[in-house]
């Protein structure tokens, strides 16, 4: 008895899988070997950079400062009654 399974034409064999995660961490390692001496010179750029995302992202425009301390305010107005 032979076990013969009909795929899908979107489902993926496992082993086409694997091929593709083998080939990936071929080319990782490859990127990594040969442009380190770019990416170790763009490094400080990228702290740079990184420096005004990170305040825009983390503090969401300055939007956030004011309405921390009105709901402190509004809490403490709570607790005192």
């Amino acid at each position: 008895m032979s076990d013969t399974r009909h795929s899908t034409p979107g489902e993926q064999q496992p082993w086409k899988n694997r091929i593709l995660i083998g080939f990936l961490a071929v080319a990782a390692f490859f990127l990594i070997t040969e442009h380190t001496a770019h990416v170790l010179g763009a490094l400080p750029y990228l702290i740079l950079l990184l420096c005004p995302l990170m305040h825009f992202f983390m503090h969401r425009g300055h939007e956030g400062h004011g309405g921390h301390e009105h709901r402190h305010g509004e809490q403490r107005k709570e607790e005192q009654k």
